[in-house]
């Protein structure tokens, strides 16, 4: 066999590994949440439960408590807030960047990269400091504006490409025709960077659906919770564990993620080929 048949032969080896790697613990987690409490502690251990102990009692049990319901709208009403303002405000900054030379342009760009490399935990307290002063402790709003501010940076950079590659005749053309510079920003660079925005606005959402820490540290009504702190309640509320419980709730958490990917696959695939290559 020649050698180029060779590397493909690893590479599809390789490719193969890693998907089974990347799906196992998902279907580990559905056979889980299948199987009765009982069954999970048996020995010797089966990955798929039997046909016979199938049950949808664990999903039963969680969508019979009530505050699932709310903790699932929490979740996405903070995750389509944060989303739509980063959205909103990154778009403008990628604008203003790719389009303007002012004074202190270079400066704010880097500073901007700056702080995508930064630990959101490393800001934990002196957020919390920021969210005492501003009284939204134990509310949804001391999480919307800070989900908003930790993916503005990584979004104008992102959405900063997408406007580089638009070419600037059409801003041209806009302001010959009696245009402003927000008409420019509304009727061309909005429609013509929407892959972007909708690419950067996925990676958004999945922060602002999953993120424990900091909504565990402002949060402490169990109404106003999130759906990963409503998974965290489950540890250690019986005697032990209820692993069924926990990954029932687990693929409820996950069938917005799923939704969303799948209604903006075009976008993410054009946002990781496309913006990320620009400028």
């Amino acid at each position: 066999m020649k050698r180029k048949t060779w590397i493909q032969i690893f590479l599809h080896i390789i490719l193969i590994a890693g998907l089974i790697i990347v799906v196992l613990p998902m279907v580990y987690m559905i056979s889980t949440s299948l199987k009765p409490n009982g069954a999970l502690y048996e020995y010797p251990p089966r990955f798929l439960p039997a046909l016979d102990e199938v049950t949808l009692e664990n999903y039963k049990y969680v969508l019979g408590q009530g505050k699932f319901y709310r903790n699932f709208l929490n979740s996405m009403c903070v995750s389509v807030a944060s989303v739509l303002i980063a959205a909103e405000i990154a778009s403008a900054l990628g604008y203003v960047i790719a389009r303007f030379d002012f004074p202190g342009k270079n400066f704010l760009f880097g500073f901007i990269v700056l702080t995508m490399i930064v630990p959101g935990l490393t800001l934990i307290v002196p957020q919390y400091e920021l969210a005492v002063k501003l009284r939204v402790i134990n509310s949804l709003a001391g999480l919307v504006p800070f989900y908003a501010a930790w993916t503005i940076p990584y979004s104008t950079f992102m959405i900063k490409g997408f406007v580089e590659g638009i070419p600037r005749e059409l801003d041209e053309a806009t302001y010959m025709d009696g245009g402003s510079v927000f008409t420019v920003f509304g009727r061309i660079i909005i429609p013509l960077a929407k892959p972007g925005i909708a690419s950067v606005s996925i990676f958004n959402f999945l922060t602002a659906w999953e993120e424990f820490p900091w909504a565990n540290t402002v949060l402490n009504d169990n109404l106003k919770r999130t759906m990963p702190i409503a998974i965290s309640g489950f540890f250690g509320e019986h005697q032990f564990t209820q692993w069924g419980y926990v990954f029932a709730l687990s693929v409820f958490s996950l069938l917005p993620i799923l939704i969303v990917f799948i209604c903006c696959q075009k976008f993410f695939v054009a946002g990781l080929t496309s913006g990320s290559v620009k400028g």
